[in-house]
């Protein structure tokens, strides 16, 4: 028996297959990338029709790898970013490009939604508290939805008149196979317009009145565990797969890499640095700090919540390193080599990738980069503060600073960053002593290492870090299907293969650069708000 899972990234798609025999075991991976747009008022688009095509390609190279028999797969799901805007027709053919969670256009919008009158934390009082007593969270960012939906209903109104259905990125991919329009219960969260309180969990008709929402716009809610149904004739001949074939609803990234991870249980603790990253932790009952940012979120499983504090670039600055510290070159008068090539010319260690090499590099220079601290906001932030005008930050830069500490320190910045998230948690419940952390930075021993040491936790890896969203997606299907009892019970089926214990020696340099990272946004606020 195998499941297909579909992990639909911020930059790319990876298909993943996965064996169910007494267990779930990863077969094969293929991934594809596709585009995001960004534009100068603060847009961030995609087109849908590449995540299809992605989709597709994936799909093909999977099968044609491991020649496996389609009719042995038995469930397909997903695991998809979350906070996307895709509006649609009846047919679900989308009206416009897709809105990312990264679009922070709708300044206009959130200030005469919630940030006018009486405020607390900066937000109406009256909103604030109702949003808080209904859903158990607030949209107090620019770059949640229903702000984006309000975007479009004020500035596109030929096509917010065509609106059939307000869709997450998944759920229009999974409308687009089975035709029907539905969001799982935490993509339905996600749009802070969800209600659960006992008794009454569903679409808010009050907090749709209060900001101005069509009810009418929002889909059919359904459990990530449920077969929405089966795979289309026209779709299944494009992806190479049998008509029939269950699909089910999955869940967002945040919803399932915790599960994916290993640590779906009551007060586990998990750590993600992909593109985005986030600190999440496994609570009995929801949870808000408005003052960091920081709520419990409706996730996949039927029993708990997911304590949730995010950061909008971790990995994508690791990224950003790459491109314009370590490849970027002007005035070259040193003989270069490709560390990543076998031949003559490099007789040394052949590294697998340009991030492997960089991962050395890093450990060569000392706890705390020589002095040089890098703040991770290079697309905003969301927690512990909201501000879309924040900015990355090399602090403490002099004449013996060079570029291997300038890459220790954006690593570093990263780790500071989720510390103080996991900090932040600690103060409104208990996170767990023993962290697992996931997601393309896990792949990393430098970056495990130093989480470690500037967290002061112990830090566990599973196989295959990098697919633990999409492991969680399997998860779904295994217990759609009845094979698994819960969501939690996949934990002893997924063991840490790596354990970092961290190392006190650098503790003392790492809490006086963690005191200086933050006082830096304190520093720069309005410096932040000049540069508009």
């Amino acid at each position: 028996m195998y499941f297909l899972s579909y992990d639909v990234g911020t930059t790319g798609i990876k298909t993943c297959l996965y064996q169910w025999r007494d267990g779930i075991k990863m077969i094969y991976g293929s991934s594809y990338g596709y585009g995001l747009r960004t534009l100068p008022n603060g847009g961030a688009e995609q087109d849908p029709d590449e995540w299809w095509d992605a989709m597709v390609k994936s799909t093909g190279d999977l099968l044609a790898h491991t020649g496996i028999d389609t009719k042995e797969i038995s469930g397909i799901s997903f695991c998809s970013q979350m906070q996307g805007l895709v509006l649609v027709d009846r047919e679900g053919n989308a009206l416009r490009p897709a809105m990312s969670y990264m679009d922070q256009r709708a300044t206009e919008q959130i200030n005469k939604g919630i940030r006018t009158g009486l405020k607390v934390e900066g937000m109406n009082a009256l909103k604030l508290l109702r949003s808080l007593s209904l859903t158990g969270a607030v949209s107090g960012s620019v770059k949640d939805p229903q702000w984006k939906y309000l975007w479009v209903k004020d500035n596109e109104p030929e096509v917010y008149s065509k609106i059939y259905k307000w869709l997450d990125v998944k759920e229009y991919l999974i409308m687009r196979m089975t035709g029907r329009a539905v969001m799982t219960r935490d993509s339905a969260f996600s749009t802070m317009l969800y209600c659960t309180r006992d008794g009454k969990e569903g679409w808010s008709t009050e907090l749709c009145e209060t900001f101005g929402i069509d009810e009418a716009h929002l889909p059919e809610i359904i459990e990530s565990t449920d077969i929405v149904g089966p795979l289309r004739k026209k779709q299944a001949l494009e992806l190479g797969l049998e008509p029939g074939t269950p699909v089910f609803g999955g869940g967002g990234d945040a919803s399932l890499i915790g599960i994916g991870t290993g640590a779906a249980g009551l007060g586990k603790t998990h750590m993600y640095a992909g593109t985005s990253g986030w600190v999440g932790t496994v609570c009995e009952k929801q949870t808000v700090d408005a003052t960091s940012m920081i709520a419990a979120i409706v996730g996949a499983s039927k029993h708990n919540y997911l304590y949730f504090a995010e950061m909008e670039t971790a990995g994508k600055c690791l990224e950003w390193v790459k491109d314009h510290l370590a490849l970027d070159e002007i005035g070259i008068y040193l003989d270069k080599k490709d560390v990543c090539s076998e031949g003559p010319e490099n007789r040394e260690k052949v590294y697998s990738s340009l991030y492997d090499y960089m991962s050395e590099v890093i450990l060569s220079a000392p706890p705390g980069a020589g002095g040089v601290i890098f703040t991770p906001w290079l697309h905003g932030n969301r927690c512990p503060f909201e501000d879309p005008d924040s900015k990355g930050i090399f602090f403490g830069i002099t004449l013996d600073t060079g570029k291997t500490e300038m890459l220790r320190a954006v690593t570093e910045g990263i780790c500071y960053h989720l510390r103080w998230m996991l900090e932040c948690e600690d103060k409104k419940i208990e996170t767990s002593p023993v962290i697992r952390f996931c997601g393309g930075g896990a792949l990393s021993d430098a970056t495990c290492r130093i989480l470690a040491d500037i967290t002061g936790r112990r830090v566990e890896v599973c196989d295959e870090p990098q697919n633990v969203g999409s492991m969680g997606a399997a998860v779904l299907c295994a217990v759609g299907l009845g094979l698994i009892g819960s969501v939690e019970d996949a934990d002893d089926m997924i063991p840490a293969v790596k354990t970092f214990e961290p190392d006190s020696s650098s503790k003392e340099i790492y809490d006086r650069n963690f005191e200086v990272f933050k006082n830096l946004y304190k520093a720069n606020k309005k410096n932040f708000a000049m540069m508009r």
